[in-house]
């Protein structure tokens, strides 16, 4: 059988989590992709999937095999959009992923221009406040709050944002505006786990950071929550500068202890090595890219 073809049956198996659910997705019979996994592990000298009567399960051979399999049917579909020509219209899937707020102000408003200018993708936006993995959750295009740790993605850097502790007028002026982070055990604290999952704050960098013990007397799990009790004059939290920048425009909130906070952290679009070649994903990273760069907000 021909090599691509029992990647491709493998890989949907695996996906699918099933031989009947993988024949109706590719739309074969239960017994040619029966015939095409036994082929391939007889190919290969090794069992590649674990079979139950409910389901199959990817063996550690199977694991890599998938990984590498997907890879490369990724790589060729790449290859055959390449060659389709430079005029190319965009089409097919794209998922993309950011934080929710994030994600709400400034992701948002770029996959609703970039589906008008390509009526032929379809997109999936995954907005969670946590870290997903794009390789392993299929996503094509990340954009990510901080320096990052896998070099196996590639970045392009569009700003940088700050995190920084604000407090109402009302609040400072009826508890005092602290003058040191060691004052923060003074003062009621709101934390935002969205943000700092760690009841220790750091300020600083380098030999002089510090670092600063609290214990808050609210703790909320998302962000807009922590600035509506900010808002609402409960007490001091911390968040990214871009999350409270209009609120502190208008004065409803007021930065606190600029000059201890943390080095800046970068804003980046990401994506998997090798996808930038894919026609929906270049279009899609140009676009987030110039209209990331653009916000004020993202460049301090």
């Amino acid at each position: 059988m021909d090599q691509v073809h029992l990647m491709q049956v493998f890989v949907t198996v695996s996906e699918e989590g099933g031989f009947a659910a993988a024949s109706r997705k590719l739309d074969v019979s239960p017994a040619a992709v029966t015939r095409a996994i036994v082929a391939l592990e007889e190919q290969l000298g090794t069992v590649l999937l674990q079979r139950t009567t409910r389901n199959v399960r990817l063996t550690d051979a199977g694991r890599q095999y998938f990984d590498d399999s997907r890879a490369i049917l990724a790589s060729i579909a790449e290859a055959n959009e390449a060659a389709s020509g430079v005029n190319a219209e965009p089409r097919g899937q794209l998922s993309v992923t950011a934080s929710v707020l994030f994600g709400r102000m400034y992701l948002m408003p770029c996959i609703v221009e970039y589906m008008q200018r390509h009526p032929q993708v379809e997109v999936s936006a995954h907005l969670l406040d946590r870290v997903v993995n794009i390789v392993e959750e299929g996503i094509d295009v990340a954009v990510r709050i901080g320096h990052l740790p896998d070099s196996s993605l590639r970045a392009f850097r569009v700003g940088q944002i700050r995190r920084v502790l604000c407090a109402s007028p009302a609040y400072l002026a009826a508890h005092g505006v602290p003058g040191h982070p060691s004052d923060l055990l003074q003062h009621t604290i709101v934390s935002s786990s969205a943000i700092s999952p760690r009841v220790e704050w750091h300020f600083g960098s380098g030999a002089e950071q510090l670092t600063v013990r609290m214990k808050p007397r609210l703790v909320v799990t998302s962000n807009d929550a922590a600035m509506q009790a900010a808002l609402g004059g409960l007490g001091i939290t911390r968040l990214l500068s871009y999350q409270v920048a209009q609120e502190v425009a208008r004065g409803a909130l007021v930065l606190v202890l600029e000059n201890f906070e943390e080095a800046p952290w970068p804003v980046q679009v990401v994506h998997r090595e090798g996808k930038y070649g894919a026609f929906k994903v270049r279009a899609f990273i140009d676009c987030v890219v110039e209209r990331l760069r653009a916000q004020p907000e993202l460049q301090g």
